[in-house]
């Protein structure tokens, strides 16, 4: 498991290395939909292939993961080009990070590399190492 902290205004890390990846996006601050977008597009662009948020308003990662997954091949999305997408409302975070370990796989992928995604002003990555290691 690897983690990235990110915020709003701030440039966003080169994350390409880890493609295919999964991605586990945790929100914790409130955003703007125009940097969700970007964010989302570059979530796509980078190599994930199964993406899941949880936090503050994560059905909408859901659909913008989604929007920025059919933009990329302008609805014409190769199987192993589909972004899988979920969202964990009303889970704790343990439960996600289990999801994926344990059960966000694809077909076409067969690298188990997971990118935490954390959005926040606070940096948690000994605990987020620590729980996803647990789960």
């Amino acid at each position: 498991m690897k983690y990235v902290r990110i915020q709003e205004g701030i440039e966003l890390p080169s994350i390409s290395g880890y493609k295919p990846f999964k991605a586990v996006i945790v929100v914790e601050e409130t955003v703007s939909e125009n940097w969700q977008s970007s964010v989302s597009d570059w979530i796509v662009e980078s190599g994930c292939y199964y993406m899941m948020a949880w936090g503050m308003h994560c059905s909408s990662w859901d659909t913008s993961v989604d929007l920025a997954n059919i933009a990329q091949y302008e609805d014409n999305i190769p199987d192993d080009g589909f972004v899988t997408t979920t969202w964990h409302e009303d889970e704790p975070l343990s439960e996600v990070f289990w999801f994926s370990k344990n059960t966000a796989f694809s077909e076409y992928h067969d690298s188990n590399e997971v990118l935490v995604v954390h959005i926040s002003k606070v940096d948690k990555c000994d605990e987020f190492t620590r729980k996803y290691k647990n789960a």
